[in-house]
């Protein structure tokens, strides 16, 4: 009876390449064990493509896998590999291909480098655009585009109920005119840090700007789902000093759409974009 042992390397990062080795035995013989081949062989690593889920035959013991997931070319963790179309499996199930007939069991193939690897691409687009404030609407398209891939490999699929989010947050990036005061002329609009900070615990949320402003807002926020949040804004503080209590108007809704230990992107009511990065994980909203 013909056996099949597998098992070469997957590497994470791209280009992956799989190696196999085969063996025969006879069911009265125990001489040949599972880890020794008497036919070796390797297949040239798989190429991707966007656009399919086909297995491409190589040769009767090779195959090539081509991943379906427009950009989302990370949902390939998890796939179940087979002689025809692919299927995804259940998360953190193995992948299996079928080759001569025999199906083997394959380690998943993990996403994670490809979020490194969509954040730093992400990271690099919103560089030298002054938090969106120099952004061109070419540039909003392409930092959207990269933030929605991003936003398709969340690691966190209930970001309210994470410690993660609790914290002091960096605004890197956001479309937001009236935050980046996009209408005024330059010396007119923040310079320093800007930050919003949220803690789950206590449903409140803050957004300070620093220099030359040091405004403040406070809000109570409303669960909606594990992702969103009503919020409704409290107290203004003009300069850090000047109290003044928020119209009844003043509220909106927010939605964690990505959220790491590192990096958060949420979407706003009006489909803004805000990309932010912690810096203090410590921090507490006042109450």
């Amino acid at each position: 009876m013909a056996t099949l042992s597998a098992a070469a390397s997957i590497h994470l990062a791209l280009p992956l390449s799989f190696s196999f080795c085969s063996s025969s035995s006879s069911s009265s013989s125990s001489s040949t064990s599972s880890s020794s081949c008497s036919l070796g062989f390797s297949c040239r690593p798989p190429v991707i493509s966007r656009s399919s889920d086909e297995l491409v035959g190589l040769s009767s013991r090779c195959f090539n896998v081509r991943f379906k997931g427009g950009d989302d070319y990370a949902a390939a963790e998890g796939w179940r590999l087979g002689s025809g179309r692919g299927r995804r499996a259940a998360a953190g199930g193995a992948a299996r291909a079928s080759i001569g007939g025999i199906r083997i069991a394959l380690p998943f193939i993990s996403g994670k480098g490809d979020r490194q690897k969509v954040k730093e691409e992400l990271l690099e687009a919103i560089e030298g655009v002054d938090r969106g404030a120099e952004a061109s609407p070419q540039d909003e398209l392409l930092i959207d585009k990269i933030a929605k891939k991003l936003e398709a490999l969340n690691p966190t699929k209930e970001p309210l109920k994470s410690p993660l989010l609790n914290g002091k947050w960096q605004l890197l990036y956001t479309t937001s005119r009236s935050i980046l005061k996009k209408d005024n002329p330059k010396f007119l609009r923040p310079w320093g840090p800007i930050y919003q900070s949220i803690n789950s615990d206590t449903l409140r949320a803050q957004n300070m700007e620093t220099w030359p402003f040091f405004n403040q807002v406070t809000a109570n926020l409303v669960p909606l789902s594990s992702s969103k949040v009503a919020v409704s804004f409290d107290t203004f503080k003009i300069g850090g000093l000047i109290s003044i209590k928020a119209p009844g108007r003043a509220r909106g809704e927010l939605e964690v759409t990505y959220l790491d230990e590192k990096l958060r992107i949420s979407r706003g009511d009006r489909g803004n974009l805000f990309v932010l990065e912690m810096v203090d994980p410590g921090y507490r909203v006042p109450t």
